[in-house]
């Protein structure tokens, strides 16, 4: 692609993740920023600035509302902001039939190595009697667990169940509400939110006489950059809907 191809308008241009996209978009020499968007703005000046792609990292409240906005102009979306359940995805599918040929991207996580650990420990949990993870973030992550452990759990569940491997055992018969954390696809799944974190997510397997850690870290948010630029120059080759970064690096989930 030539730098034209790519015209990407920032939505949460003024957030943590945000800053750094604009940052790393405007960087790209395959790729032109020509909006970043604040809170409150109008979305109309994505369309007066001529954006062929849209990098949503705002907040759940505004994304749906974001995303089909950009899908009904014909504009490609890489998003990253949470509060995408099964009833969104739906809608989102729907509009995205009305649109053929607009591609949407929405990614759990943008790190590579944390979407690669993801398919290491889907790939592994089969083959172990325990699994559980342990996600880990910032204090000011609005929501528990993390769409990344969520996603985990799923791959790791689905694999399990494939393989008709039973539920972890656990002997437990009373304890604190939320002692053992929340359950996903018979998962089980424990936040951290601790001050001086930013992104990191353990998978722990186990059967008898051994254990394997699956542990991802990003101490700081460049580290999800490289996955948004793949998101940006591969979405518009993929129309409809891909959920998960996994889903434009090959990796058979």
């Amino acid at each position: 692609m030539t730098r034209r191809d790519i015209r990407a308008a920032v939505v949460g241009a003024s957030g943590r993740m945000g800053s750094e996209a604009v940052r790393a978009v405007d960087a790209a020499d395959d790729m032109e920023l020509v909006a970043g968007v604040r809170r409150g703005d109008d979305l109309a000046q994505i369309i007066e600035a001529g954006a062929t792609h849209l990098v949503d990292l705002s907040v759940p409240e505004a994304t749906e509302d974001n995303v089909r906005f950009a899908v009904s102009h014909g504009i490609h979306a890489v998003v990253g902001a949470t509060g995408w359940d099964a009833e969104r995805l739906e809608r989102l599918r729907g509009l995205l039939d009305e649109n053929p040929g607009v591609g949407v991207l929405i990614a759990p996580n943008f790190a590579l190595g944390s979407v690669l650990a993801t398919a290491f420990a889907a790939k592994a949990a089969r083959f172990f009697e325990s699994a559980e993870i342990v996600e880990l973030h910032h204090p000011d992550k609005v929501d528990a667990p993390s769409g990344t452990a969520v996603r985990t759990a799923e791959l790791m569940g689905r694999a399990r169940r494939e393989a008709d491997v039973a539920p972890s055992p656990d002997a437990t018969t009373s304890g604190l509400d939320g002692a053992r954390g929340a359950v996903v696809d018979d998962v089980r799944v424990h936040s951290v939110r601790l001050r001086g974190l930013v992104a990191h997510q353990e998978v722990l397997l186990g059967s008898p006489g051994e254990q394997l850690t699956l542990r991802h870290d990003s101490f700081d948010r460049a580290s999800f950059m490289p996955g948004v630029l793949l998101g940006l120059r591969t979405v518009a080759d993929r129309p409809g809907l891909t959920h998960g970064l996994d889903g434009f690096m090959d990796l058979g989930l």
